[in-house]
């Protein structure tokens, strides 16, 4: 059984009768339990039930008549009526989300307890479970899907959905991993790490950067080949507020679950509409410029705490983590999605990227999408127009739209008649959909039919 709060104590019922002999003086007896409301007893003298309250009191195991019962034997007995043997008031503020059964929160239907999106890894719309090495320094690249690697050399580790191909915890299919590529020395002013990014709608309640900021828990399974304390960081969209924390792995290659409490922030500026809100970070490897004091907030870059292992300074390390979850509340409660469910999760992806493509693969037949020329010339236009294109799911904000021809080419549709690659440009793009525009030396002509699969990001 589920309770709100801390579990009470309590004993099994036990039906049962007191009885006291009466003597004319006597008012107060004592029971053999200890009982809570005068309702959960029924009391007799002489064979006449009396009234609750009226006729007598209830304090503890003592029960008080008004008037003293006469003299007898075994005239005053107590019945036991309620299997009620203790209640309990919680105190104020006492209850909430993580002090809660997991059944208790299906029950209630409360929602989104977990401010991390795809924090299971199963996603992977962009590499369908692809390695992946990045090469841009200094710019959010995001592998799988609301996590991205942010670098300060090129090339140095590689990301891929379930590398390495170890078993994950139980309850998980999927994690993320990273794989060092060399023994990367690290200057001051490197940096490896990736992170997610949370809207600030999805963090607004927490009311960080006010006298009322709540307390957070993040928690996850992680597994490396390395040991010792690895860090990570909280820290707002505009990168000016850090909590950097710490936690240790101590066992190589084994799955170990952390948890991480922060009191919320009550200073700087946290995004609470669709910027970037919060910036969930795990180190890899950082430089002294990026490191800073264990669980204290600050105004500096302090991705990590300061010492930190660096993954990427030994070749062929690796770092495997899943299960992360960001909850309100003291204590790391059971990992659930943020969606609820794989179809849900997906849509709270899609949020910020789709693909109208398999997963991983633009160069394809599969999810393109197919038009007609409606407003086209077959003759003297240089651009013709088409319908608009709605997503599966509202953006964030208007999203970066890139078209693609049959063989992956970017920025072109594919002609069905004669496979002609005619350069397109998405235009007027909203949060909404998109107008194809599409220009060709024939132009776009009317009644023939176009192939084209998309992306389209709006990433934080």
């Amino acid at each position: 059984m589920s309770y709100l709060g801390n579990t009470p104590t309590t004993q099994s019922f036990i039906s049962g009768t007191d009885y006291f002999n009466g003597n004319g003086s006597t008012t107060a007896f004592t029971l053999s339990r200890t009982v809570a409301s005068v309702n959960d007893i029924q009391a007799v003298v002489n064979n006449v039930v009396q009234v609750p309250n009226d006729a007598y009191t209830i304090s503890g195991t003592t029960i008080t008549f008004t008037s003293a019962p006469s003299a007898g034997t075994n005239n005053v007995y107590v019945r036991y009526l309620s299997t009620t043997t203790q209640a309990i008031t919680p105190s104020q503020n006492t209850v909430s989300w993580s002090t809660l059964d997991s059944n208790v929160q299906g029950d209630l239907g409360i929602s989104f307890k977990n401010r991390i999106i795809n924090g299971n890894m199963v996603i992977d719309q962009r590499n369908a479970g692809a390695s992946t090495t990045p090469t841009t320094t200094g710019a959010t690249v995001y592998n799988l899907d609301r996590w991205a690697a942010v670098i300060s050399q090129a090339s140095k580790l590689s990301v891929q959905q379930n590398a390495g191909s170890v078993t994950p915890p139980a309850g998980f299919s999927n994690y993320l991993g990273f794989t060092s590529l060399a023994a990367t020395s690290l200057g001051s002013g490197d940096y490896f790490f990736f992170q997610q990014r949370i809207e600030g709608y999805n963090i607004a309640d927490l009311n960080f950067g006010s006298s009322n900021a709540k307390t957070i828990t993040i928690s996850f399974w992680v597994r490396s080949s390395l040991t010792g304390a690895f860090g990570g960081s909280i820290c707002n969209g505009a990168e000016n507020r850090f909590y950097p924390f710490s936690y240790t792995i101590n066992a190589a290659n084994t799955w170990e679950q952390k948890s991480v409490t922060n009191a919320g922030d009550q200073s700087g500026t946290w995004s609470t509409t669709n910027g970037n809100g919060m910036e969930v970070n795990f180190g890899l490897g950082m430089g002294t410029t990026f490191s800073g004091t264990a669980n204290a907030w600050t105004g500096s870059s302090s991705y990590v705490p300061t010492g930190s292992t660096s993954v990427v300074g030994t070749n062929g390390a690796t770092f495997y983590i899943t299960g992360v979850q960001l909850e309100v509340g003291t204590q790391a409660t059971t990992f659930t999605t943020a969606g609820g469910s794989y179809g849900a999760e997906l849509q709270l992806c899609q949020r910020y990227f789709e693909t109208s493509a398999d997963f991983g693969n633009n160069a394809q037949y599969d999810g393109q999408q197919i038009v007609v020329g409606v407003g086209g010339t077959t003759f003297g236009g240089a651009v013709a127009f088409c319908q608009g294109k709605p997503f599966s799911v509202r953006k964030r904000v208007a999203p970066t739209v890139v078209m693609y021809y049959q063989d992956g080419s970017a920025g072109f549709v594919y002609r069905i008649d004669n496979a002609a690659k005619i350069a397109a440009v998405a235009l007027y793009n909203n949060p909404a959909g998109f107008l194809y525009t599409y220009s060709s030396t024939s132009a776009f002509n009317q009644g023939y039919g176009y192939y084209y699969s998309y992306t389209a990001s709006a990433e934080l």
